[in-house]
């Protein structure tokens, strides 16, 4: 009888053990990747990717913050943007015969619309849109019209009309084929002379759509005046553009995080611009910091702020930090942030943390930044070095 129940009992632990290794390896299939956190002896953060179905782990990818240093900025610029065709930006009213219309209205085409094609040819600029317009307005025949809206293609027949009282056809659309504004520099990588300013995406002003981007460039700008900002009504900073200086660098992307491109040279922000390291999300911390950014004329100047916040992200997010602007001659002469202000690259403790990125509506004095991480990831700036080693 004894022996009999010491069978059970082993057969029991057996089923036990089966039972476990099982649970594991159920877990192991629904899970893509793992990965823990140390710290290795200069306290930098090592994530250990853990492998899938590997028992016992032999190997692990080893991800290990490099010793990226990137040039700070705070230059003020100015930005030109080409959209990818035309952009519509509104509706008009032609007057005909049998009273006001909008041609491009009764065609279907909506404010935010990109115009790509005209009878099957690229359009490029608002220059390629008139001939296209005088020619089906004589002719008779609508122009076939490809416009990209949300991601998605649609074909438009749109014909042209005469404007009562004068010698030219009329499509009653609003169209606009490039933007244009100012802004500061966040960071040159030094190597690749890849750059990054702004940290929010430009968006049309009157469709409230990000632009997209066929090409543009960017150039110095000098300031010459602050419209003070106060609670409800945020500030700007007046400028122009300084062509005489030549071109900065091109643009190439226009994204959440900012616009991105290469500069055709290194440039001197004349206040710190030996290159720095780079803060990740999770090492920023509450308290004091600094923001570079012009005020007056083309001179980069260092102003207080403090952090009032930061949240730790693992995937790319905006508004990341909150900070307030705490320099008694920025808050004279400015308000607090300012429009213009956009990619002010914010220093804490000896390493470039993020850019200022938006004003609060109702307290001008703070604001939102975003932290740089996702600006370089969109700069395409690798900040990671992989390993494989064994495992000890």
């Amino acid at each position: 009888m004894k022996n009999v129940n010491v069978q059970r009992i082993i057969t029991i632990l057996l089923l036990s053990i089966v039972v476990g290794i099982s649970v594991f390896n159920i877990n192991q299939k629904n899970v893509f990747s793992s990965t823990i956190s140390s710290h290795d002896k200069h306290g930098d953060i090592i994530d250990v990717a853990l492998g899938i179905n590997e028992i016992p782990i032999k190997k692990v990818d080893v991800k290990v913050l490099n010793n990226l240093r990137i040039i700070p900025g705070g230059q003020s610029i100015g930005v030109k943007l080409n959209s990818v065709g035309v952009l519509v930006v509104g509706h008009h009213l032609v007057n005909t015969h049998q009273g006001q219309k909008s041609p491009g209205e009764i065609a279907g085409i909506k404010v935010g619309d990109m115009i790509i094609k005209m009878n099957g040819k690229q359009i490029e600029k608002m220059s390629d849109v008139l001939p296209f317009i005088q020619k089906a307005g004589k002719n008779g025949r609508p122009i076939k019209i490809t416009v990209k809206r949300e991601g998605k293609y649609y074909t438009k027949l749109l014909q042209p009309i005469r404007d009562q009282g004068q010698n030219n056809y009329r499509i009653g659309l609003y169209i606009r084929d490039s933007a244009s504004g100012i802004g500061t520099m966040t960071f040159i990588e030094p190597n690749s002379l890849k750059y990054g300013a702004l940290g929010h995406v430009i968006s049309d002003s009157d469709t409230r759509k990000a632009i997209e981007v066929e090409d543009g460039h960017i150039v110095y700008s000098t300031v010459t005046s602050i419209e003070k900002g106060s609670d409800g009504s945020p500030g700007e900073k007046i400028a122009h553009f300084a062509l005489d200086r030549g071109t900065i660098g091109n643009i190439t992307s226009n994204s959440p995080f900012g616009i991105f491109g290469k500069v055709n040279s290194k440039i001197d922000n004349g206040i710190m611009s030996k290159p720095l390291p780079i803060a990740l999300s999770n090492e920023v911390k509450k308290g004091p910091a600094k923001i570079l950014t012009v005020i007056h004329d083309n001179k980069v100047e260092s102003f207080d702020i403090e952090i009032v916040s930061s949240i730790q992200q693992k995937f790319p997010s905006t508004k990341g930090i909150i900070l307030k602007v705490t320099d008694k001659r920025l808050l004279k002469e400015t308000g607090g942030i300012v429009q213009g202000m956009s990619g002010s690259p914010i220093i804490q403790n000896g390493k470039l943390i993020g850019a200022v990125t938006h004003v609060f509506v109702n307290d001008s004095t703070s604001g939102y930044g975003v932290h740089i991480e996702w600006m370089l990831d969109e700069a395409k700036v690798p900040i990671y070095d992989y390993q494989l080693k064994k495992a000890s």
